[in-house]
């Protein structure tokens, strides 16, 4: 527990609610029952109404075949909208004091987004992100805001810390101004540049002292997200679908899709949340590199989505795209979760080359399942699902084996 965090709380380590204006202080990393709040689910909630709109925008251009220029806009708007939800669920793991500024805040945040939300089709079909841009600070100035709070009520090494939070965030920000008064050429690089720097920026900030995050409480608002990401995908599919149907009575094409949609899904959610991960985020440095990398688990997981609604068009002939690139929008953003699943999860918890390659080789599955043409989108389901099924078959064998090794020892 950083210093001073004993002044606002109770006996439980939770904040005293006694009065509408509080101190902002740190609070225990220790604390029991640490669950996300109905604040940071209607946060939550919001901020999937901006990947929504990344995702629909994504389709037209998968759709029109401008795969290009469609993947950068995605990559370069999700960013925006993950790297604010991370800071902020970061910031409120550590200094959460519900109090009603507080509220207030985190509501400015929201809103913030909504505006994100709005300028996301003409960043795309225009290339003009001013609204990205505007949207985006308004919920990074709400935190700065949030940072310096924290800096009044704290001393020594964490006022330091939450300083250079309130210096590194308005340093990117003016940075992000690149975007909207440079040509369009230069704009990946401005994109490429800032990334680096706001990436740096909790590292560098934290590099003396480190917020008093909360593992549990971390890990359960990342899985929440992803749920609700997952939940939005299942959700666009199943509006492309009712559409073709209605407008092309087209089922039985539709039929494959629509069964291998719902399987990796299903097997996305299943190979998540197979382990609970909180006791692996144990440092900062191991923090940092499973917070980061989640960008490629919630993008991916959203791209899903925006594949399966341009397999959906291209099956009834309103994307004007091979099968074979219609297929690709599935498999790959498929392929990408669950390396990138592996990676930060699964291989802290696998025991034995079998069940470290189980994973990583139905990645390469999955791509390969790009070339099956109408049959690729329910091929890839299908062996999304047998990971599942083979992982739990692993992970059984090993547990019974431990049980029997036990038995054996004890007998002895």
């Amino acid at each position: 527990m950083t210093s001073g965090s004993s002044q606002s709380t109770a006996a439980s380590g939770r904040p005293s609610r006694t009065a509408p204006l509080r101190s902002l202080t740190a609070r225990g990393r220790d604390e029991s029952h640490r669950v996300a709040t109905p604040l940071e689910l209607f946060f939550d909630l919001c901020f999937v109404v901006a990947i929504a709109q990344a995702g629909v925008q994504l389709v037209h251009s998968l759709a029109e075949g401008h795969a290009g220029q469609g993947i950068l806009d995605y990559a370069m708007v999700f960013f925006a909208i993950w790297w604010a939800w991370m800071n902020f669920t970061w910031f409120a793991s550590a200094y959460d004091n519900d109090d009603a500024l507080y509220r207030v805040v985190t509501l400015v945040q929201i809103a913030g987004v909504l505006v994100l939300a709005a300028g996301v089709s003409r960043a795309f079909e225009e290339h003009d992100f001013v609204l990205v841009w505007l949207g985006y600070a308004i919920m990074r100035l709400a935190l700065v805001s949030q940072w310096l709070r924290a800096a009044r009520s704290a001393r020594g090494a964490e006022r330091t810390m939450a300083l250079r939070y309130a210096g590194g965030i308005l340093v990117c920000q003016v940075g992000w101004l690149g975007l909207v008064l440079l040509p369009e050429r230069g704009r990946p690089w401005v994109f490429l540049v800032m990334v680096l720097a706001e990436l740096c920026v909790p590292v560098f900030a934290e590099k003396d002292h480190p917020t008093s995050w909360h593992p549990h409480h971390i890990a359960e608002r990342y899985g929440l997200l992803t749920i609700i990401v997952l939940g939005e995908t299942i959700a666009a599919a199943t509006v492309a679908v009712k559409t073709a149907v209605d407008e092309h009575d087209a089922l039985g094409e539709l039929l494959p899709i629509a069964a291998g949609g719902l399987l990796i899904v299903f097997s996305a959610w299943w190979i998540y949340f197979v382990v609970p991960i909180h006791g692996h985020l144990r440092s900062n440095r191991q923090a940092f590199l499973w917070g980061y990398g989640h960008y490629l688990v919630f993008a991916s997981a959203a791209a899903i989505g925006a594949g399966l609604e341009v397999a959906v068009e291209q099956a009834v002939g309103k994307a004007h795209v091979s099968t074979m690139s219609a297929s690709a929008a599935v498999t790959l953003p498929t392929a990408l979760y669950l390396i990138t699943v592996w990676a930060l999860h699964s291989r802290h918890f696998k025991v034995g080359i079998a069940q470290q390659l189980v994973l990583p080789v139905t990645a390469l599955l999955v791509i390969c399942c790009t070339f099956l043409g109408d049959m690729a989108v329910l091929a890839a389901g299908l062996v999304s699902a047998l990971a599942v099924a083979a992982g739990v078959t692993l992970t059984s064998r090993t547990v019974a084996g431990e049980a029997a090794a036990r038995e054996t020892a004890t007998a002895a």
